[in-house]
């Protein structure tokens, strides 16, 4: 199975993507020995379209036509599940070993995500009731990824 974040807006260079980086690559080489053979992030272009709802819709539409067949959809949304790392690692774990070819955390714009992405959606989580910068939420994604490998694999980074 392969992991993506898929996120609408882009990191520019500087601390914030090279953390958001160091976590996807650290769980791209550290997946493979528990068959997850590959970690990576896309970026997607924000709508320029005037009002929120076109904005969001038009968002939606481009994440979702970007995705494989089969793939677990996780949407990152302010209303969703907070589960812990635990439960978030065994969704990963359970979803790898049904043979799921790829789970997508899909990160929406300022605005949030379409209601054709979050009906699609097989999951919503939440990083908690707290707003946060979309740079911030791009590492969160990263280092849950990262930490649920390590929670799968059975690696003392996880101490909880």
């Amino acid at each position: 199975m392969r992991i993506a974040i898929h996120a609408v807006g882009k990191l520019k260079s500087g601390p914030e993507r090279e953390l958001a980086d160091r976590y996807v690559d650290r769980a791209d080489k550290s997946g493979r020995a528990i068959g997850i053979s590959g970690v990576s992030s896309r970026e997607y272009i924000e709508s320029r379209a005037r009002e929120a709802l076109q904005r969001k819709d038009e968002e939606a539409r481009e994440l979702l036509a970007d995705l494989p067949q089969g793939a677990l959809l996780i949407a990152l949304d302010e209303r969703g599940d907070s589960p812990t790392s635990e439960r978030f690692a065994g969704l990963l774990g359970e979803a790898r070993d049904r043979g799921t070819p790829q789970a997508v955390l899909l990160i929406g714009g300022p605005d949030g995500h379409g209601q054709e992405l979050l009906s699609r959606a097989g999951h919503r989580i939440s990083f908690g009731r707290l707003t946060w910068p979309h740079q911030i939420v791009r590492i969160l994604a990263a280092e849950q990824i990262y930490r649920a490998i390590t929670i799968l694999s059975g690696h003392p980074y996880h101490r909880a």
